[in-house]
């Protein structure tokens, strides 16, 4: 038995065989055709479309601009740091120039103290002058009792 007897039910009637024959012969022939037919024929393919040139756009941006952040993030934690390390440099020096500057700020009070205790008797010794310095040479030629 072949398969074709299978096919056909297992029919002895020899004319159902050929006509069965001769359509699975058919069916077989266009089926090599078609694909002849399709493997030999020239194949066009697209370059680039559209829709994934601007994908590709997109993700290079994208990827540019996570690169720019992750560079100016850095940058800012960089001079961040270096600022409180300036600050802390500076506090540090205050703390040691404070009893330097605590000793020139008492002398400068001390100065200051003296400046004034100087002219305050200056002040005193003028006003308790009969008459003014500048007046002086014309007194002298007066006399004790006020005539010339």
């Amino acid at each position: 038995m072949n398969s074709m007897d299978k096919l056909a039910g297992e029919s002895d009637d020899p004319v159902l065989e050929s006509e069965i024959d001769q359509a699975l012969k058919h069916f077989k022939a266009s089926v090599d055709a078609w694909s002849e037919a399709a493997y030999s024929r020239p194949r066009t393919t697209l370059v680039g479309s559209a829709g994934h040139s601007w994908r590709l756009a997109a993700s290079w941006t994208l990827g540019c601009v996570l690169a720019a952040g992750s560079l100016a993030g850095a940058a800012y934690e960089h001079h961040h740091r270096q600022e409180l390390a300036r600050i802390a440099a500076a506090q540090a020096a205050a703390q040691k120039a404070r009893p330097a500057r605590l000793e020139v700020e008492k002398s400068v009070a001390v100065n200051a103290v003296t400046k004034d205790q100087d002219l305050l008797a200056t002040v005193d010794s003028d006003v308790s002058r009969e008459i003014p310095a500048a007046m002086e040479p014309l007194a002298q030629l007066m006399d004790d009792n006020g005539n010339r």
